[in-house]
């Protein structure tokens, strides 16, 4: 029996509970429920007192399948790299639920958070910042054995540091040299092999491609799909760019001011978007035919992005929505999908008249 990752007489639960269930490829891996993030913004010096919040998270909820890659997108500033500190752990949630096969995760500490973190590994953004540049690459792939010894005994550490190299396209006898001897993506190929290190079960891609080149970033996506296919990973995929989060995704989830609006497959959101804020990123996609960019019709939004400190009532893309009514700012709506859509457009959506871009919903 365990309550919030803790036995009945409050023992950590060992690693081995955390890693025995084995979850069948297409049921939730990763189930998040209600997270909310809410950082304090404090005034005062000598006495400090909370007068407010920035939500940069406030209660998201969806699942990742075993297998599946979900996409993550919206605006800079809407909480997605947020979100992916507190899945890691790496900030501590404010409130609600993260379990992992069934088990709450959220709040755990010690070797349970250990146990899971083997199996729940993140490549980061920026290639360049996220490497020791006083440390060789063998030494940066290798690191997580130190952590995790029974992974890799020390005298195999050097031949598995140099088989990750060789998975991920680069030379193993690379091993010795130091990031600054690499390109962007070739750094971004080391942060990779870091995170395949343990041989986790998910791995978060917090924009990974983003500072990289486009011919470089097909490359990595390439690399990313490849690898999902050969050690049966699941992938949170946050990024901007919604060509590239198409092309990798199975589902897509957007985010706005901290709230998840519109969750589906890859499909449903991108040929049946029904949110306007999706409609509006979708609008403004670069078109390579030139013909094509001229006659298309554009959704500009016009207003500011409200502060994550002080967001609006009722819905918070109300402020820059053209269909907002009376109701859109005293009544929040829920992420269900609305029964008045059509198959093929009927999925998740938090919008009161939610429709498909060119069919208005009745407002009655």
């Amino acid at each position: 029996m365990t309550v919030n990752g803790s036995s009945a007489l409050g023992a950590v639960v060992p690693e081995e509970v955390a890693l025995a269930r084995e979850v069948p490829r297409g049921e939730p891996i990763l189930e998040v429920r209600d997270l909310v993030k809410h950082f304090p913004l404090t005034k005062g010096i000598i006495l400090r007192r909370q007068v407010g919040a920035v939500k940069a998270v406030d209660g998201v909820t969806f699942d990742l399948m075993h297998g599946e890659t979900l996409g993550i997108v919206g605006e800079s500033g809407c909480g997605k790299s947020t979100l992916a500190k507190v899945l890691m752990n790496l900030e501590p949630a404010t409130s609600g639920s993260v379990r992992y096969k069934g088990e709450e995760i959220s709040r755990l500490s010690g070797a349970g958070l250990k146990a899971v973190r083997r199996n729940i590994q993140m490549v980061f953004q920026d290639p360049y910042t996220s490497l020791n540049p006083r440390m060789t690459v063998g030494d940066i792939i290798g690191e997580p054995f130190e952590i995790h010894p029974e992974v890799a005994p020390k005298g195999d550490r050097r031949k598995a540091v140099q088989d990750l190299l060789d998975v991920v396209g680069l030379n193993p006898e690379y091993i010795n040299r130091y990031p600054h001897q690499f390109s962007g993506g070739q750094r971004q190929r080391i942060g990779i092999a870091r995170g395949l290190a343990l041989k986790p079960e998910v791995i978060i891609c917090d924009e990974p491609v983003s500072a990289l080149d486009v011919s470089v970033q097909a490359q990595v996506i390439n690399l990313l799909e490849q690898l999902q296919g050969d050690f049966n990973l699941s992938y949170m995929f946050i990024a901007h760019d919604l060509s590239i989060v198409r092309h990798i995704s199975d589902r897509v989830g957007v985010m706005y001011l901290g709230k998840m609006v519109e969750i589906g497959s890859d499909a449903e959101i991108y040929d049946h978007a029904t949110h306007p804020y999706t409609q509006a990123l979708l609008s403004a996609v670069p078109v390579p035919d030139p013909t094509a960019r001229e006659t298309r019709d554009r959704i500009v939004l016009t207003g500011d992005v409200p502060s994550p400190a002080n967001p609006p009532s009722g819905c918070r893309f109300r402020t820059r929505c053209w269909k907002a009514q009376q109701r859109c700012e005293v009544e929040e709506p829920l992420l269900v999908a609305p029964s008045w859509l059509g198959d093929a457009a009927r999925h998740d959506s938090a919008c009161h008249f939610a429709a498909e871009r060119g069919v208005e919903r009745e407002t009655g």
